[in-house]
């Protein structure tokens, strides 16, 4: 049966950390997976991770199944930190899902299922798992123009001029905040603009929203995403709990839509369950516990927070630091666009002999296409980076 398979392409951000793992150099850096490091190198539990944690051993009383939509506490606290306050939160439902890469699958399948034809707009470029995962569900794909490569800033104009052509069989995918790959994030003017053209063309938002937290702030992060769902009569969401809670390998995640009434959004989620039950039925339970208790907890929600606002104070202050040294060595203010970024990531633009000459010559890894994980960085390895950035001829 499985000897006409071909051999696997390998990821290309999963293969560089082998890659990474194996080089036995020790001044090498490692730029490309998505993770939070700290100065030492380290990805920590949060403290109030670890208080939630020791809280529900100390309370477990079974491991019995939770069920198709996971841990309920969970989805309503999450439902509470994305959308209470807007008229979207009084009709829609929420169901945990295995990560945001399992909500943006099983939201793409919903799609699917409702509207066969759909066709689902990406940013170009777009998270790497973005279009493999529409495809998967059998959706057809288009994309929307989005970074200036010149500039390494979105470029509104035609972004809005691409997104005003998309009508009633459309779904436009939008990174909520702290985009990736490229850490150029939209203006609050371009997301009422979005607003104003799905309200009037009829397509369907759905927004990605892995790095609440990471940019500007919890509440920051997602005032264009409010603002959408203050005003559209339908709206998908997939976000993520592993960078803003640190837990990465737990796999929390959760898919929310929001309906016209909170009864067609519950009759959305029938059609979750059913897909759900046909692929991993239950989500795991551990991550979405942890969070839950956080976040219904006044006192540990305000740990959580401030912990996070230092996580996303340490990434402005790396990115304010390697601007300068950029400045600094090559006498040119062309890398202060890493101060107009935001979160985890920014998309430099190197080529691709300048990052094999990276990682050969100088151990520093980078992922083809040149995105460069800014929240692995030590500031104690920015001169070093910097020079041999520029020794490359970047």
């Amino acid at each position: 049966m499985f000897a006409n398979l071909p051999a696997a392409k390998d990821d290309p951000i999963l293969s560089l950390g082998l890659a990474f793992k194996d080089d036995p150099r020790s001044d090498k850096i490692d730029l490309g997976i998505g993770v939070y490091r700290n100065e030492h190198g380290a990805t920590p539990v949060m403290k109030a991770v670890s208080i939630a944690q020791q809280r529900l051993l100390d309370q477990q009383t079974t491991q019995a199944y939770i069920g198709l939509a996971g841990n309920a506490s969970y989805n309503q606290a999450m439902l509470g930190l994305l959308l209470k306050g807007s008229d979207a939160f009084s009709r829609a439902i929420a169901m945990q899902t295995p990560g945001a890469s399992g909500a943006l699958r099983l939201l793409a399948d919903l799609i699917a299922s409702a509207k066969p034809n759909a066709k689902v707009w990406l940013s170009n470029p777009s998270y790497v798992n973005h279009q493999p995962i529409m495809q998967a569900a059998g959706l057809d794909v288009g994309f929307y123009p989005y970074f200036d490569p010149d500039s390494k800033q979105v470029d509104e104009p035609a972004m809005l001029e691409q997104i005003a052509k998309l009508g009633p069989d459309d779904v436009l995918l939008l990174h909520g905040c702290c985009h990736n790959p490229t850490g150029a994030d939209i203006s609050f003017s371009a997301w009422q603009s979005i607003t104003e053209l799905a309200l009037k063309n009829g397509f369907l938002p759905f927004v990605d929203l892995a790095y609440q937290g990471f940019g500007q702030g919890l509440i920051e992060d997602i005032q264009g995403l409010q603002h959408l769902a203050q005003q559209v009569p339908e709206l998908l969401i997939a976000s993520s709990n592993s960078k803003s809670f640190g837990l990465y390998r737990e796999r929390s995640g959760v898919a929310i839509v929001v309906g016209e009434t909170l009864q067609q959004a519950t009759n959305a989620r029938g059609k979750l369950f059913e897909l759900a039950r046909r692929s991993y039925t239950m989500p795991p339970n551990w991550g979405a516990a942890i969070v839950a208790e956080i976040l219904n907890d006044a006192q540990l929600s305000q740990q959580w927070q401030q912990e996070l606002n230092q996580m996303s104070q340490r990434m402005r202050d790396l990115r304010q630091c390697l601007a300068q040294e950029f400045a600094l060595q090559s006498g040119s203010e062309r890398f202060s666009y890493l101060t107009q970024h935001q979160g985890m990531f920014s998309l430099t633009g190197f080529n691709q002999l300048q990052l094999e000459q990276l990682r050969e010559q100088h151990a520093i890894y980078i992922v083809s296409g040149g995105r460069i994980n800014v929240a692995g960085l030590a500031k104690t390895f920015i001169p070093r980076l910097v020079e041999s950035c520029l020794a490359v001829g970047v």
